[in-house]
């Protein structure tokens, strides 16, 4: 069983474009948690893997141009099945807006 307890997408900026939690968390805490993961992600050398332990989850996160989609899930799931679910996730948004970019969002 593969859980997602939620998925952000933010500029290069940390401006949070989409946000869905699928767990019930405090507005503080999702509010500290945005700044804490996107301050993760956009430090990451591109040497070093898209996944990262945050507390007690993990976070998987790929960057598509300017935009990081990341996704907090529980620390055994399978990291390459959901990032093949972010993959997934934006070609959907380039059928739909056609060149997806920040403004779609």
């Amino acid at each position: 069983k593969m859980t997602i307890h939620a998925i952000l997408l933010q500029n290069r900026a940390g401006k949070t474009r989409l946000s869905k939690w699928y767990d019930k968390v405090d507005e503080a805490v999702k509010e500290r948690s945005k700044i804490e993961i996107h301050r993760i992600v956009t430090s990451r050398d591109s040497k070093y893997t898209n996944f990262v332990e945050y507390q007690k989850h993990k976070v998987i996160y790929r960057r598509y141009a300017g935009l990081f989609f990341s996704m907090i899930v529980d620390v055994n799931d399978n990291e390459l099945a959901y990032l093949e679910s972010i993959h997934l996730f934006v070609e959907v948004l380039d059928g739909f807006f056609g060149n997806v970019c920040e403004l779609d969002l």
